[in-house]
């Protein structure tokens, strides 16, 4: 594994290093880039050569309400080279800026997309195409009241256009929680959990949409096409879960090679009391469930705010097809002292392992990598730091801790079974 040290970062919530984060890592040929919030609020921004091992880092000038762990900055690099950055957002309005120039570190003004719907803005989150388009993604509405907007971006016009205002929509009554994946052939992998109301134990089933026409049109799974917006009496869904389940929300998704989706998240069973990581899976067009039930400790989901959980919400990465596929799901567990950690499993010979990445806690961190380098390379890197998170949008007196970038190329391995 090669580790590379940005800098010291604000850790008195997990604003840094919340899973939502999409992207805190980003890269294009030459430069991976990298995002945080300092001890004083401020962002700052910085950039590596891909085959380097020192960060060049900027304080931009413009600071975020770090206090709240919802306002995460999320970045992209477009094809021409130019960063976009956002950030500050819980319900509040659009925090965006691009760089001056491509490959640089300096922001421009800040400056609206479409300038509709731009005042509630919470999630914001960007895709990448494989053409090089990108997606701009966020929730318009409060928790259990809100609807998804998706933009997109002309690289050549260098301006943003709206093509969903209302993709799925939550009827006045609910909201989703998603998470997207735009996998090898271009399809983005759509899904997520309906919260009925700001506490979170109100969470439950987990419904999907893909598209493959750049966000355009969504359809099913089987191909059949959705009439938009989408809702909770229109939707496909890969499981049903109910209520007051420890159904967490935003998780992750992933698709193998011919783009059957893999969908990390956990929960409880009725007869449980102890949440375990799961897989949903589509494996010849039947959604199937896979529980990895390792944990032994029990615990529940309440409330509103950010919350203080003893595990992480997983990432999945998935390589490979047919019999082939291997999947790694990346979490932190305080039954394994913190630690980031990593499952494989062998979805044919459904036997799996796991590993911890480092011998350290990482307190709240959640992890979030570079999609870009995952989708070219195959390489995971992984955005690492030490970060402590109170119940209900708490501050912990923490100082600033180090800010690492953990990097290995992804191979095949046998499995050793549990």
């Amino acid at each position: 594994m090669k580790k590379t040290t940005a800098g010291n970062g604000w850790s008195r919530n997990t604003v840094n290093t919340a899973v939502f984060r999409k992207n805190s890592l980003t890269s294009n040929r030459k430069y991976q880039y990298i995002a945080y919030y300092d001890d004083e609020g401020c962002v700052v921004l910085g950039r590596r050569l891909l085959s380097g091992k020192v960060w060049q880092l900027r304080r931009t000038g413009y600071t975020g309400q770090a206090k709240d762990a919802h306002n995460v900055i999320s970045i992209m690099v477009d094809k021409a080279g130019y960063l976009h950055v956002c950030w500050d957002q819980h319900n509040s309005r659009l925090r965006y800026a691009r760089s001056i120039h491509p490959n640089s570190l300096v922001l421009g003004y800040e400056q609206a997309m479409v300038d509709q719907n731009e005042t509630l803005v919470t999630y914001p989150e960007f895709l990448k195409l494989p053409n090089g388009q990108l997606l701009f993604l966020y929730r318009d509405g409060g928790s259990g009241n809100g609807n998804l907007v998706v933009n997109s971006y002309d690289t050549k016009q260098q301006k943003w256009k709206r093509i969903h205002s209302n993709l799925i929509d939550g009827e006045g009554k609910r909201n989703a929680y998603w998470q997207s994946y735009v996998d090898n052939r271009g399809t983005i992998h759509l899904s997520w959990v309906w919260r009925e109301s700001p506490n979170v134990a109100s969470n439950h089933d987990m419904a999907y949409a893909c598209s493959k026409d750049g966000g355009l049109t969504w359809q099913r799974s089987t191909g059949a096409v959705y009439d938009l917006p989408m809702n909770a009496s229109t939707v496909e869904y890969a499981a049903r879960i109910p209520q007051q389940h420890e159904l967490i929300n935003q998780t992750s998704i992933a698709a193998d090679e011919k783009g059957n989706p893999f969908i990390a998240s956990y929960w409880r069973d009725s007869e449980s009391q102890i949440p375990q990581y799961r897989i949903i899976y589509l494996q010849r067009g039947e959604w199937k469930i896979r529980s990895f039930d390792f944990r032994k400790t029990p615990f529940s989901l309440a409330g509103g705010g950010t919350k203080e959980i003893p595990i992480a919400r997983p990432q999945i990465l998935v390589r490979g097809k047919d019999n082939k596929i291997a999947i790694t799901l990346i979490f932190r567990d305080q039954e394994r002292g913190y630690r980031p950690s990593m499952l494989k499993w062998n979805v044919q010979q459904g036997a799996d392992d796991i590993v911890d990445l480092c011998d350290k806690s990482v307190g709240s961190w959640e992890p979030t990598y570079d999609t870009e380098l995952w989708s070219k390379k195959r390489k995971i890197a992984l955005f690492v730091q030490s970060t402590v998170q109170k119940d209900g949008e708490g501050l912990a007196e923490a100082a600033p801790t180090s800010i690492q970038v953990i990097e290995w190329r992804d191979k095949a391995r046998k499995s050793r079974g549990k």
